[in-house]
């Protein structure tokens, strides 16, 4: 799939870090952590669940970051021309952070 060569490095390091975030920092209260991919023509998105209640606020910046992670994962988003979200549980008792990046030539 031609689509996917662009972003599929960025992607897999996005993904790897939201995977390392969740199992370092809601380990003790989320012992399992689900990933879930979803594909179509022109976009890939992907989620990272985990039951820690905790929702982390996403930066655009390294500069303003507390934590480098999530940094490089919204560099890495928005080079790509994508965004990303949180997404809390209905019953507030975890959350998923969703990345959807748009499958095309001529990224920013």
């Amino acid at each position: 799939m031609a689509a996917w060569e662009p972003c599929r490095d960025p992607a897999l390091l996005i993904l790897s870090e939201l995977v390392a975030n969740s199992v370092r920092h809601a380990a003790a209260l989320s012992p399992q952590v689900t990933v879930v991919f979803a594909g179509g023509p022109d976009t890939f998105a992907f989620g990272v669940h985990d039951r820690h209640p905790y929702r982390p606020a996403l930066f655009a910046s390294a500069g303003i970051a507390p934590g480098r992670g999530l940094a490089t994962v919204m560099e890495l988003t928005r080079g790509l021309g994508g965004r990303a979200v949180v997404r809390g549980d209905a019953d507030e008792g975890g959350k998923s952070i969703w990345v959807t990046l748009p499958l095309r030539r001529g990224f920013r």
